[in-house]
C-alpha cells in the first residue's frame, strides 16, 4: 500500500471542492512551462509576417522552452502563472470537485453504478460551469503565455495580473474578459468528459476486478489513461481556443471563422500543433493532480474526523 489509507468516512463535497483546487494548483506549478510551450507552438504560424519579422521559430517542446529562456529570460516559461493558479482554484474546484455530486444527481435512485451517459452528462455540466466562472483568468493566462503583455514598442502592456484584468475590461469591454467562452466551454466539456469519465471508469474497473487496490498505482494508471484520452480528443478545440483568445480585436469574426482560416492557411495538421507538449502536460498534470487529489481528500477527511472526535 502506498500513501494514506482510504478514510472511514466518504469525503464531503467541501473537501472535494477544496482538495481539487489545491491539487490542481500543485500540478500547475510542476507543468506550467509545458503549457506555455504548448501555447507558443499553437499560435506559431498565425501571423506569418509578424513571425518572420521576429525571426523566432519554435521547434519541439524542449526547443521552445530553451528559445524562450534565451530570448526572454528564465522567468518566461512561468509567464501567466498567477492567473493560472487563480484559474485552477476556481476552475478545477468546480469541474473536478463537484463531479461526483453532479454525477449522483443524475444517477437514478437505487443504481449501484452510474451509467456511461450519466458520467458524460456530469462531466459536461461541471466543465461548462467551471469555464463560465473562470474564463477571465484563462484569457489573462493565455495573453501572458503568448507574450501579449508586451506592446509593439517592447514596453509592458500590463503591469501585473490584476492590471491585465482592468486593462482588458477597459479596452475591450467585459466581453473581452469572456472572449472565447464558447470554444473554451466546448474544449473543457470534452476535456472534462475525457479526463473524469476515463479516470472514473478505469479506476472502477481496476478495483472491481481486483487488479489494483485503491491507492497510488491505481490512481497513477487511471490518471495516465485520462490524460492521453483528453489530449487526443481535445487538441483541435484547444488550438482554436488559444488562437481565438490570443487574437487581436477584429482578427476573427468568430471561433468558426478562426477555425476555417486556420485550416485554409495551414491545413488540417494545424489542429494538432503542440500535441506533444499538450500530451506531456496533460499526462503529467493528470497524474500529479489525481494522485495529489486522492491523498488530499483522505488527509482533509482525517483532519475533519480528528476535529470532530470528542477524544
Amino acid at each position: 500500500m502506498v500513501g494514506l489509507k482510504p478514510s472511514e468516512m466518504p469525503p464531503t463535497t467541501a473537501v472535494k471542492f477544496l482538495g481539487a483546487g489545491m491539487a490542481a494548483c500543485f500540478a500547475d506549478l510542476l507543468t506550467f512551462p509545458l503549457d506555455t510551450a504548448k501555447v507558443r507552438l499553437q499560435i506559431q504560424g498565425e501571423n506569418q509576417a509578424s513571425q518572420a519579422a521576429r525571426s523566432i521559430q519554435y521547434r519541439g517542446v524542449l526547443g521552445t522552452i530553451l528559445t524562450m529562456v534565451r530570448t526572454e529570460g528564465l522567468r518566461s516559461p512561468y509567464s501567466g502563472l498567477v492567473a493560472g493558479l487563480q484559474r485552477q482554484m476556481s476552475f478545477a474546484s468546480i469541474r473536478i470537485g463537484l463531479y461526483d455530486s453532479v454525477k449522483q444527481l443524475y444517477t437514478p435512485k437505487g443504481s449501484e453504478h452510474s451509467s456511461f451517459i450519466t458520467r458524460i452528462l456530469a462531466g459536461c455540466t461541471t466543465g461548462a460551469m467551471a469555464v463560465t466562472c473562470a474564463q477571465p483568468t484563462d484569457v489573462v493566462k493565455v495573453r501572458f503565455q503568448a507574450n501579449k503583455h508586451f506592446g509593439p514598442d517592447g514596453s509592458k502592456k500590463y503591469s501585473g495580473t490584476m492590471d491585465a484584468y482592468r486593462t482588458i475590461a477597459r479596452e475591450e469591454g467585459l466581453r473581452g474578459l469572456w472572449k472565447g467562452t464558447f470554444p473554451n466551454i466546448t474544449r473543457n466539456a470534452i476535456v472534462n468528459c475525457a479526463e473524469m469519465v476515463t479516470y472514473d471508469i478505469i479506476k472502477e474497473k481496476l478495483l472491481d476486478y481486483h487488479l489494483l487496490t485503491d491507492n497510488f498505482p491505481c490512481h497513477f494508471v487511471s490518471a495516465f489513461g485520462a490524460g492521453f484520452c483528453a489530449t487526443v480528443v481535445a487538441s483541435p478545440v484547444d488550438v482554436v481556443k488559444t488562437r481565438y483568445m490570443n487574437s487581436l480585436p477584429g482578427q476573427y469574426r468568430s471561433p468558426l471563422d478562426c477555425m476555417l482560416k486556420m485550416v485554409a492557411r495551414e491545413g488540417a495538421s494545424a489542429f494538432y500543433k503542440g500535441f506533444t507538449p499538450s500530451f506531456l502536460r496533460l499526462g503529467i498534470w493528470n497524474v500529479v493532480m489525481f494522485v495529489t487529489y486522492e491523498q488530499l481528500k483522505r488527509a482533509l477527511m482525517n483532519v475533519q474526523m480528528l476535529r470532530e472526535s470528542p477524544f
